[in-house]
């Protein structure tokens, strides 16, 4: 996703998503702006796993750890892509073979990944389906990063956010989970009412400093529907409404985007965009009593 076009109050259309013009910034692009992350989002404690009784190697590419399915993972992938006409929608079908052992995944993976846009209803739906010939390891997000500013006139410190999370996931210094899930009540990772982003940045609690003033946390859903996030920016009026059937949302303000990169002329900077990566939870193949991310053979 390169480009998202929303109008303000004032039906202004301006751009609400970070990108790239060239596909050699894509092919870098070490923030995953906008991309498709698998076979396993977030992080994998360590570099191996097991399924039964198999181990699997997998590449570092963390310190220690593994990360948004390796060096080469769908991120960094060109996919085949299909154009798909109907009357009410218009769909781009990306497929892609993942072959047995990329990245020391098992199994040889078919994926598809479809992003439709419904026309009457200003929504983009995002369905991913896989098929594997082996039990394997799949947990994939889109890793949009957005700002309802428009054309990045001001970070996403002032946005606000509501979701129906009750429970987060605990990180330790790798920002892995430690296994604890924690209740969000008293504390700035409450977001049922709604809350400003500014909320973690400021915070002192251990939880926000760890991750560099902010958050990049899982947040967990219990309904088993579908599960809305709101998100809104006042000065322009635009709202962004998520909506998954994934049990988890990891939400991540930005803080460490650095200032390494340029992107359409603009500097990263911390707190320029924000993530809503829909997803089951982070490293669960380290962590039993957490949703499995295990895709059975067929």
């Amino acid at each position: 996703i390169t480009k998202v076009l929303a109008s303000d109050r004032t039906e202004q259309y301006e751009n609400v998503v970070l990108g790239y013009d060239t596909l050699e910034e894509y092919d870098h692009n070490p923030k995953y702006l906008g991309a498709v992350v698998g076979r396993v989002a977030g992080r994998i404690s360590g570099d191996s796993f097991c399924i039964g009784e198999d181990i699997y190697n997998l590449q570092k590419n963390d310190k220690n750890n593994h990360i948004h399915g390796g060096l080469n993972g769908f991120s960094h992938t060109i996919w085949n892509a299909t154009v798909l006409e109907g009357d009410q929608d218009t769909t781009i079908e990306f497929t892609y073979l993942s072959a047995d052992g990329e990245e020391g995944y098992p199994g040889n993976l078919e994926m598809k990944v479809n992003y439709t846009i419904l026309h009457e209803e200003d929504t983009l739906l995002i369905t991913y389906t896989g098929i594997s010939d082996k039990d394997t390891l799949v947990n994939v997000t889109n890793h949009s990063y957005f700002n309802l500013s428009g054309n990045l006139k001001r970070d996403v410190l002032g946005h606000a956010l509501t979701m129906d999370s009750p429970l987060y996931l605990e990180l330790n210094e790798e920002f892995l989970p430690t296994g604890n899930i924690v209740p969000v009540e008293n504390s700035v990772f409450d977001f049922r009412e709604g809350r400003k982003i500014m909320d973690g940045v400021a915070s002192v609690h251990p939880q926000n400093v760890l991750v560099g003033n902010g958050y990049d946390h899982p947040f967990l859903f219990t309904e088993n529907e579908l599960n809305a996030m709101l998100l809104t920016e006042s000065e322009s009026g635009r709202k962004l409404v998520v909506e998954t059937t994934e049990s988890a949302v990891v939400f991540y303000t930005g803080n460490n985007m650095g200032n390494t990169e340029i992107m359409r002329g603009e500097e990263l900077r911390d707190y320029l965009g924000l993530c809503l990566e829909t997803q089951g939870p982070p490293d669960s193949i380290h962590h039993p009593h957490f949703l499995s991310s295990i895709l059975r053979a067929g």
